[in-house]
């Protein structure tokens, strides 16, 4: 009997957080612009972000942001050959999609991964606004998922994309900061100083 409580016993995952969005209807416009415009926001709220740092900061975010998203580019593309995942929608017929999408391979989430690596790169220069790019980036992925576009391995997928391509952003940028064409760009003075002489 008490194992039989215990199985009737309601789990929380993302299945009832679905299930409790289908059952209210007022909820999936609120999840579908999350899933399809949460993304513009981040880079809107980057883009801010990049405009208020010193000129030097500038520089950084350029070069982290550019080689991370030529970063995501290529391992979505590769994850995606190596591995296939059919959207929910595609794997199960009865499924709907809350809004308008292509019956393309769902992995990984493209959209978590830019989210996510545009958001590590706006925390390595404003950690308070970074951390809310990230939550609102784990936000973009649940709504992804809520709205049958997305299963949760897509969008996992895309989050540590995401991190490896900010990473490699950062490595790229350690390995030229210090060059004159880096210094340049940063408005920094070319001249070093004189070196004082041995008496």
């Amino acid at each position: 009997m008490a194992l039989d409580q215990g199985l009737r016993r309601p789990r929380i995952g993302v299945q009832s957080v679905i299930r409790f969005a289908e059952d209210h209807g007022d909820v999936h416009p609120a999840v579908s612009h999350v899933a399809e415009d949460g993304l513009y926001v981040v880079a809107v709220v980057a883009l801010v972000v990049w405009l208020l740092v010193p000129r030097p900061a500038k520089v950084e975010m350029a070069v982290e942001m550019v080689v991370g998203l030529v970063t995501v580019a290529i391992l979505v593309k590769v994850a995606g050959a190596v591995h296939t995942d059919p959207r929910p929608f595609v794997a199960n017929p009865a499924i709907h999609p809350w809004f308008s999408h292509a019956p393309d391979n769902g992995f990984p989430s493209d959209h978590t991964a830019v989210a996510a690596m545009t958001s590590f790169v706006v925390l390595l220069q404003r950690r308070t606004v970074g951390c809310l790019l990230l939550v609102l980036s784990a936000l973009i992925a649940a709504a992804r998922v809520t709205a049958h576009v997305h299963h949760v391995q897509d969008v996992v997928a895309g989050g540590v994309i995401g991190l490896v391509a900010a990473l490699v952003g950062v490595l790229v940028w350690r390995a030229v900061d210090g060059t004159p064409a880096a210094r340049r760009a940063a408005g920094q003075s070319l001249q070093t100083r004189p070196t004082s002489e041995v008496s």
